[in-house]
């Protein structure tokens, strides 16, 4: 039997930004669901992490000056009165936390607020929404978004995994205000915490009339050892690289070695020592970075005196910039009703064409989860629910063929595996994602758009609960990679994340955002323009 319920706010996702969002709107008077993919307060990035925040005190010249050394990296992309608006809030909602979350202790008997221990941090969030009165549904993964029949978004439909297996339990909420707040896309990378970062939010928003911006950073990656999934990239700082022969590899003066480690891998292994870690650092790296170690451990090296083989772990739009657009300062996205946060959402206002990664991301998802929250309830509270007003699915692909019944279990399983493979062929390779090319790009686009047709017309729902979110797992997939590499061909330059190994130069006429979307038929254009310039 299916669960249905009506709320004022529907936040879907429970990491950092789905629970501060949740937070912010149960606060704010409304009352609250959150769908998560896994389990609230272990799942996503955050939790495996040790997420530090963009912490600037308000005295207003060192946060001008903060603002100002940010803007400067972000190569004309960003935009300074949000950076303002995310110290501030940032500032003044961590202490917040302070009940659930044993802070520690500076030597001058102050909590140290912006660095937090990630496990804990998400368990303690979970706690402070409960005590908040939100209502959580684990294991409950979204699959399609609900329309007014004005576009505005009217809640969403799920499927609760832990109920009744193997085949589920529909869920259907109706809310007037909705938080995507679904984490980034990893493209089925490697990354520590980010198995259900499968850009499903990206999907079901698209569907329903979002676009998207900034989608051509999506190239970050970071250096592990090669057996891990630990990319914790600060002790690479201290790192020195060989090749299987024993030779260094000059990896330049730039701080960011991926390019040159990308090139050397393309050739043969590489291998890495942390010789000259200093060795106070050492001391005290089991407690500040506990995890990065126990590979090590396991294998049995002394990663300050012994070689290790190392690879470049892609992280997709996770750490990249691109998501969601946000068309105002309640981070609602182009549809009525329906609000982004965290990774979900584009992080260029913060980040431009760099990596929001690390404080910055914290310190925005914090942000951006406390203002579309709050923003939702506003919304609930002016609006009202309208729960007595017929509604429509937008869901497609992976949900309702295009074509017929689609296909049987068996084959469906089938063709969602070769999705999945199809997409880490184009989307994780060196030579196509870090090097890009013209031709290259093109011929991605085109085995897409291919992966996108039979997604589109084939991929049919199954009655076992894995099945059916993994179907969907693989439209939003598809629909990702194709959003990035058309952006990625559209800006016909290098900048930031983006480089162009046809146009390695920064082109200022291109300083612009680049807006995507569509489905079918992916578009892009620069967010400026009035009419959007189809791609194929």
């Amino acid at each position: 039997m299916s669960l249905t319920l009506e709320t004022d706010v529907l936040i879907i996702g429970g990491g950092l930004a789905g629970c501060w969002a949740a937070i912010a709107a149960a606060e704010a008077g409304a009352e609250v669901v959150l769908a998560d993919k896994g389990y609230c307060g272990t799942s996503g990035v955050t939790a495996t992490a040790g997420p530090n925040h963009w912490w600037v005190p308000p005295d207003p010249e060192r946060r001008a000056q903060a603002v100002r050394e940010r803007n400067a990296r972000a190569l004309g992309l960003a935009d300074p009165r949000w950076m303002a608006r995310i110290i501030d809030t940032t500032w003044r909602t961590l202490p917040t936390l302070a009940d659930y979350y044993d802070h520690s202790i500076t030597a001058g008997g102050v909590p140290h607020y912006q660095s937090l221990r990630g496990p804990e941090y998400l368990r303690a969030l979970r706690r402070y929404a409960e005590v908040r009165g939100v209502r959580i549904l684990d294991h409950s993964p979204a699959l399609e978004l609900l329309l007014h029949a004005d576009g505005a978004v009217a809640g969403a439909r799920g499927l609760q995994r832990q109920e009744g297996p193997p085949a589920g339990r529909d869920w259907t909420v109706r809310a007037a205000g909705v938080v995507v707040a679904t984490g980034g896309c990893a493209f089925l990378a490697k990354l520590l915490g980010s198995r259900n970062n499968t850009g499903d939010g990206h999907l079901m928003a698209a569907e329903a009339g979002a676009r998207l911006s900034g989608m051509e950073f999506s190239t970050y990656h970071t250096v592990a050892e090669r057996h891990s999934t630990q990319t914790r990239s600060a002790s690479y700082a201290f790192a020195d690289y060989f090749d299987a022969a024993g030779r260094p590899i000059d990896t330049g003066t730039d701080p960011d070695v991926t390019l040159p480690l990308a090139r050397a891998l393309l050739a043969g292994p590489v291998y890495a020592t942390l010789a000259r870690m200093p060795a106070d650092l050492r001391a005290i790296l089991h407690q500040i970075q506990p995890a990065i170690l126990l590979p090590f451990q396991r294998q049995g090296i002394d990663p300050f005196t012994q070689r290790f083989p190392i690879t470049l772990q892609g992280e997709g739009t996770v750490r990249g910039t691109g998501g969601l657009r946000l068309a105002d300062e309640d981070c609602q996205t182009d549809v009525p009703g329906l609000y982004a946060a965290g990774d979900a959402a584009t992080r260029e206002l913060i980040a431009g064409a760099i990596s929001g990664g690390g404080a910055q991301n914290s310190a925005w998802a914090v942000s951006s989860g406390t203002w579309a929250g709050q923003a939702a309830a506003r919304l609930a509270h002016g609006r009202g629910r309208r729960t007595g007003d017929a509604v429509d699915a937008a869901g497609g692909a992976g949900l309702r063929p295009a074509q017929g019944k689609g296909t049987d279990a068996p084959q469906a399983a089938q063709l969602t595996q070769e999705l999945y493979d199809g997409v880490r062929s184009e989307m994780l390779p060196y030579d196509k994602i870090l090097f890009r090319r013209a031709p290259v790009l093109r011929r991605s686009s085109d085995t897409l758009a291919d992966l996108w047709r039979a997604a589109r017309d084939h991929l049919a729902p199954s009655r076992d609960a894995t099945a059916r979110v993994r179907a969907r797992e693989a439209a939003a997939l598809v629909a990702c990679a194709r959003w990035v590499t058309a952006s990625a061909l559209a800006r016909t330059e290098s900048r930031g994340l983006h480089r162009r190994e046809d146009a390695t130069a920064l082109d200022p006429a291109q300083t612009h955002r680049l807006v995507s979307g569509g489905l079918d038929a992916v578009w892009v254009a620069p967010e400026s323009a009035a009419v959007s310039t189809q791609v194929a």
